[in-house]
């Protein structure tokens, strides 16, 4: 049974059709469907991005009508690709495990019915549930995972506890579910973690990109490397962005926020061209808590997030398809409407 949003009007990701999770017939035919995870019992520090899905969903100044052209791409993914949302998974607070597992769930049914499953958080926790959900259908070890995050999230335990938004990233290469030399983080920075948990990483052949190497040697370059790790004896790739990659002055509503981060520009254009370029199997935005954002700045960056993403995959999809579609690196220059055309 489809139950809505949970906090909040059962509202769809800027008014693509509902869809009914218990009712297969009324998604399975779609290309990438919503999820909701509204959980932030992981939280270390500041809570309040269960109300990130909503606010993801919401946020925005055009009409919820289902369709968003992307400018930069010529395609409409919301329309090409048959966005559904299938509302909130049942995450009820304090119960961790039972929510962890529901979510789990969840994802492993749409990937193993060939659905991107696109997830709306809630804290980074959910990131163990997603990534498993979709290595059960990929095959297991066979998902490669690009992390955009100001933290490692490879903690052992987080206050004592296995499961929280500190610890997926170690849960998920210890369960197998995804190899660490295919484990790919892009933007670390601050004072964490420990050397204990960096000697960690390291024997598991991570391969992480402070913020001081994307300074360094630019995005792109960064990108290109990730890329091809991502490709190495692996079969797709899971997205997996957490907000405060992002500088805490454009994106202030996220629990712990890092100065000196990626600007919205950047996290737009990167995710845009790993969707693009990648065999994405699925993707979650994290982090994003509305109770401490201001003029709406980071919903409306986790919305804009998830709509380049799935602009990237249709675009993909359409050239695989031989399907004549606009320059990204010059938009204007393939509109028939474009000075001079």
């Amino acid at each position: 049974m489809r139950i809505g949003n949970l906090y909040g009007p059962d509202a769809t990701f800027l008014g693509v059709p509902a869809a009914d999770p218990d009712d297969p017939a009324s998604w399975t035919g779609a290309r990438a469907a919503i999820i909701g995870a509204p959980f932030d019992g992981g939280t270390s520090h500041r809570s309040g991005c269960r109300f990130g899905p909503q606010a993801i969903r919401l946020t925005d100044y055009l009409p919820h009508d289902g369709s968003r052209p992307s400018l930069a791409l010529g395609v409409d993914p919301l329309v090409e690709l048959g966005v559904v949302d299938l509302g909130d998974v049942e995450m009820p607070s304090g119960e961790t495990e039972r929510s962890l597992a529901r979510l789990e769930e969840r994802v492993t049914a749409v990937a193993s019915a060939g659905v991107l499953p696109v997830v709306l958080g809630g804290d980074h926790t959910i990131a163990l549930p997603d990534v498993t959900g979709v290595a059960r259908h990929v095959g297991w070890g066979r998902v490669a995972v690009i992390h955009f995050d100001a933290h490692a999230d490879t903690a052992d335990t987080q206050m004592g506890s296995l499961y929280g938004h500190g610890t997926p990233m170690r849960r998920l290469i210890e369960s197998g579910a995804c190899r660490g030399d295919r484990f790919i983080q892009i933007g670390l920075r601050g004072y964490w973690p420990e050397p204990e948990t960096l000697a960690w990483m390291a024997a598991q052949q991570m391969r992480s990109f402070e913020m001081s190497e994307v300074v360094a040697r630019g995005l792109d370059a960064v990108l290109d490397e990730a890329l091809e790790r991502a490709s190495l004896e692996c079969d797709a790739v899971f997205l997996s962005i957490d907000v405060d990659v992002v500088d805490p002055g454009s994106a202030p509503g996220t629990g712990t926020p890092e100065p000196g981060g990626l600007t919205s520009r950047q996290l737009l254009d990167a995710v845009r061209r790993l969707a693009m370029e990648a065999p994405l199997a699925g993707l979650d935005v994290v982090e994003v808590s509305p109770p401490f954002d201001h003029a709406e700045i980071t919903a409306y960056l986790g919305n804009r997030v998830v709509l380049e993403a799935l602009s990237g995959v249709a675009w993909a999809s359409g050239a695989r398809a031989g399907r004549t579609s606009r320059t990204p690196a010059s938009p204007l220059l393939a509109r028939p409407d474009a000075p001079g055309a």
